[in-house]
């Protein structure tokens, strides 16, 4: 996988690439139970990123599970969960004046437990 955090107004960025690892279920939980309660209901209410008709009939849905989970507290759902990365390189981009910018990669030496260091050409 590949996450790139960009500060456009700076004319910076970093990107990590690595592998994704699903999280156990008692991760999940453990985070999802430390959550507020209104984006626990949110997490119930929503199928992210599939598509919705309109606003109003997500809307429902959350007041229909406030209701639902009233009296108690709200359980995890069983198609709930995460993914941690575990990072393999990580570049520091900056933006240089004529196209003439600062690049650091480091790359993960697994065996040797150490991150080793390059800085690259534009």
């Amino acid at each position: 996988v590949s996450l790139l955090f960009p500060w456009n107004e700076l004319d910076r960025q970093v990107i990590v690439g690595g592998t994704a690892k699903r999280m156990s279920l008692a991760e999940s939980a453990t985070y999802f139970l430390s959550r507020p309660r209104e984006s626990q209901i949110a997490a119930w209410a929503s199928r992210q990123s599939r598509p919705i008709a309109k606003r109003a009939l997500l809307e429902e849905e959350v007041r229909k599970l406030r209701q639902k989970f009233a009296d108690g507290d709200v359980p995890v759902p069983d198609f709930w969960g995460g993914y941690r990365v575990q990072p393999e390189r990580i570049e520091f981009w900056q933006g240089g004046e004529h196209r003439l910018h600062d690049r650091f990669r480091y790359l993960r030496d697994d065996a040797a437990g150490t991150w080793d260091l390059s800085q690259l050409q534009p």
